[in-house]
């Protein structure tokens, strides 16, 4: 897909082409970095400012200064929509590491390496629409995943082996009990009622997880923060998932087993329909949202 040519950096707006780090780089090194990717629809963010706020705990998280106070981090990034000429559906992504210096593990006095880019990112409708599958796995990631770090390889893993089973993604689990998936938050649904793993520090306080959230509150959908089990996810009447990337995506088979005969629930279509409209993907009478 379409890498836009300009790229923010830290010292300011860049041709992608331009953009080079000393091979001392300790995201390259230790993965000693965070990032964040975020929505764009039609060329307005989509809940900017959760993902802005999670980037900045996740800094403080692992000691890391970032190059921009928040508000000038809100400009530079409506500028880096405007001189890439942004009117579609697009992803910005976001990296900041400890910067570039002598091989250590101890802290280098030296500023933070920042990057933002765009990137083409149609909506995936179709699969909206017919559901998903997904595996099952153990969650063999570190105790800290609320951290959005660089520390992917366990979730790669993970992913790559949901593709090489023909499924779109990997649900973990740690002792039975459901975290959440290689890159998307998890949801059951029974009895109308959908569950979903507390905010612990063995999961990623997902921005569109919290966005469900008020949104089934809004809906009058029950909503409840509390971890289950593999052998409930089994036998679920729903189960989705939620990322920024994929929206609200039904998933209709667990480990070759049907989920509701295969079909996408009357929940997990109701709460599309609530992030569309909170999206203005839809009409969206007398919503409020909190996209900037």
């Amino acid at each position: 897909m379409k890498v836009y040519p300009n790229v923010l950096c830290e010292s300011g707006m860049v041709d992608q082409e331009k953009l080079t780090y000393h091979f001392q780089e300790r995201g390259l090194q230790f993965g000693d970095g965070i990032y964040e990717v975020i929505r764009v629809y039609s060329g307005k963010y989509y809940l900017l400012e959760e993902h802005i706020d999670r980037m900045y705990r996740s800094a403080q998280a692992i000691k890391l200064r970032l190059p921009f106070q928040k508000k000038e981090l809100y400009e530079k990034l409506d500028y880096l929509l405007d001189v890439n000429n942004i009117k579609t559906d697009v992803k910005v992504y976001l990296q900041a590491t400890r910067g570039s210096a002598l091989r250590d593990h101890v802290f280098p006095d030296v500023e933070a390496n920042f990057y933002a880019y765009v990137q083409d990112m149609p909506r995936p409708e179709a699969l909206l629409s017919t559901g998903v599958s997904a595996i099952t796995l153990p969650d063999t990631r570190w105790q800290n995943c609320y951290i959005k770090s660089l520390n992917l390889l366990p979730n790669v893993l993970a992913k790559q082996e949901a593709k090489e089973n023909g499924a779109f993604e990997a649900i973990l689990h740690r002792d039975q009990t459901i975290t959440e998936c290689s890159a998307s938050n998890v949801y059951l649904v029974k009895d109308n009622n959908v569950y979903t793993h507390p905010e612990t520090n063995q999961i990623l306080h997902g921005c569109v997880r919290s966005r469900i959230k008020i949104l089934a509150a809004e809906a009058n959908i029950p909503f409840y923060e509390e971890a289950f089990t593999l052998e409930q996810l089994q036998n679920a009447d729903e189960v989705f998932l939620t990322s920024s990337t994929a929206e609200v995506m039904p998933i209709i088979e667990i480990d070759g087993k049907p989920v509701n005969g295969k079909t996408p629930g009357k929940v997990t279509r109701e709460l599309q329909k609530a992030y569309q409209r909170d999206a203005h993907l839809i009409d969206t009478p007398n919503v409020q949202s909190t996209s900037h």
